[in-house]
């Protein structure tokens, strides 16, 4: 799996130990940071570029927050495919896992983050993790919970723009500002899948 980490600038100053509890707690997947200490990007920027990187097939998870976790959590399920939970502990982190089989997070970052904050970190991205998604919780509840996953995507296909014509309809301005980060640009060219989104992006930074 490849597990995308994007920050943004409230909480941009955390960036470090997240992506350090996530290579702990991932051996077998590839983490990539889109953010750093220093990164501008706003809440909603942080939906569009996870909309834009799991459309594209550039990663299969999004690993964001902001300091409630709402902002994040309300942007990210803006966009088409992308089903993002708010998590604020270990059970949160396994139950959205197994039962709603999502492909994001949005964790609150600045809500009691004191000390042991990053064993906090830990304990969610283990829980996490842990096991093939969609497992279902309580396992005799997993054909019902399935089904339901399935009839969400359905939904959701109806109830929302392609990502392509997202990209066409959005203020170009404020789109290139999203994507033009060197972290985006490494890893999104060299990741993702070809087609409409990743023509679409290449034109745009090419501005």
């Amino acid at each position: 799996m490849r597990i995308a980490l994007i920050n943004e600038n409230s909480q941009a100053s955390k960036n470090k130990i997240i992506y350090d509890a996530l290579v702990k707690t991932n051996k077998d997947n590839e983490i990539i940071n889109y953010s750093d200490e220093n990164t501008n990007l706003t809440y909603v920027q942080v939906g569009l570029l996870a909309g834009i990187l799991i459309n594209s097939k550039a990663v299969d998870f999004v690993v964001t927050g902001c300091g409630t976790g709402e902002g994040a959590l309300l942007a990210l399920n803006s966009f088409p495919n992308v089903i993002c939970g708010h998590i604020e502990d270990a059970e949160d982190a396994y139950m959205f896992g197994q039962i709603n089989a999502g492909n994001a997070v949005a964790i609150p970052f600045a809500k009691g983050f004191g000390w042991g904050g990053e064993i906090t970190l830990e304990y969610i991205f283990e829980k996490l993790f842990k096991e093939e998604f969609g497992g279902g919780y309580p396992k005799e509840r997993a054909v019902p919970e399935q089904r339901n996953k399935k009839i969400l995507d359905e939904v959701k296909k109806i109830t929302y723009k392609d990502m392509p014509t997202i990209l066409k309809e959005i203020d170009q301005d404020f789109l290139y500002e999203t994507v033009n980060t060197d972290q985006f640009k490494q890893n999104f060219l060299k990741y993702a899948e070809e087609g409409e989104i990743k023509e679409i992006i290449t034109k745009v930074l090419k501005k």
